[in-house]
């Protein structure tokens, strides 16, 4: 395999992302909720910006603006191939357009015979017996049979689920995540409050929504994972990121007009502070907007409940050995 210059590689990053998905991906390009904003018809966590060709494909945390990032992290090509066929040096290397994906069915992960994974997982990251439980009884957390995950289900008026978060329970290496196909971002887990309330706390996750739970003890409002923020990286061009209202909040306000105050917790580091600044601005004057991101520095709450329980592990163990 040959290998290229500077000269070619410059080339090759001349065309942008969305330049190569309009000209050879046409029929893979979807219009996203947001305005200017485009996601690919088989994978819907990717969004690519029509003007910027900034994308980023969030069920993998990677992400570019250039054809040659597109062609090497999503479909998988070599560095060189990639680069010869920008440059028009082998063209016929790109493949032609792939046929469109039929929508996928939404469809639980089938349930294993008992929760002691996500149980001994959930507790073990500070979550209340007490918290996990109640979930578990409104249907809204089981153990899938094929990994043991904790599957998150996000249900409508009707209690039909129509949406799903997977959370890997082994501790080792890096947690897996994904939402399950098909999922409706309209629909993100949800806890709902014992008796009439006008008020709303949201979070990125679904982990974040029981710590929080956990720590307030109290079931006085709606509680509302986001499914996820889509903000910049620390260090990255902000100018380049558009706010956009999270689908999953705006769907729940237009189902809840009674809803008269937005608590913000999304996670204190800096994505979560500059997604807590922008649902600030853009929902202010509507709601009473409450800021109330984690006090630590970097954590969110799941990092607070579990050192929460530490500390109270610590406590007991100190008056045990008096």
């Amino acid at each position: 395999m040959p290998g290229v210059s500077e000269e070619q590689i410059a080339a090759a990053r001349q065309m942008t992302a969305i330049e190569f998905l309009q000209r050879y991906r046409p029929g893979e390009l979807v219009k996203a909720e947001s305005r200017g904003e485009f996601q690919l018809r088989a994978h819907d966590s990717f969004k690519i910006n029509e003007e910027t060709s900034f994308w980023h494909w969030k069920s993998r945390d990677i992400g570019g603006k250039s054809a040659l990032d597109y062609l090497i992290k999503v479909e998988g090509v070599k560095f060189v191939d990639a680069v010869l066929s920008l440059c028009e040096e082998s063209p016929g290397y790109i493949p032609p357009p792939s046929q469109p994906e039929q929508e996928k069915e939404f469809v639980l992960p089938p349930a294993a015979e008992n929760n002691r994974r996500v149980f001994a997982y959930l507790m073990k990251r500070g979550i209340s017996r007490k918290v996990i439980e109640a979930c578990v009884r409104a249907g809204i957390l089981y153990e899938s049979a094929d990994y043991h995950n904790a599957v998150f289900v996000g249900k409508d008026e009707a209690g039909t689920a129509r949406y799903a978060f997977l959370r890997g329970t082994y501790t080792k290496g890096k947690p897996f995540k994904a939402e399950v196909s098909g999922s409706e971002k309209a629909y993100c887990f949800c806890l709902p409050p014992k008796g009439k309330t006008n008020r709303l706390a949201v979070y990125e996750a679904a982990i974040e929504t029981l710590a929080h739970l956990t720590l307030e003890g109290t079931s006085d409002k709606w509680r509302l994972s986001l499914g996820g923020i889509y903000a910049p990286k620390e260090g990255q061009e902000t100018q380049s990121f558009s706010f956009k209202k999270p689908p999953a909040l705006e769907a729940f306000l237009n189902r809840h007009p009674e809803i008269e105050e937005i608590e913000i917790c999304t996670n204190n580091d800096f994505a979560g502070r500059w997604a807590a600044g922008h649902l600030a601005k853009a929902y202010q004057g509507k709601y009473r907007i409450v800021e109330n991101l984690p006090g630590k520095d970097g954590c969110d709450y799941a990092d607070l409940a579990k050192e929460k329980q530490e500390e109270q592990v610590a406590r007991q163990s100190a008056a045990y050995s008096l």
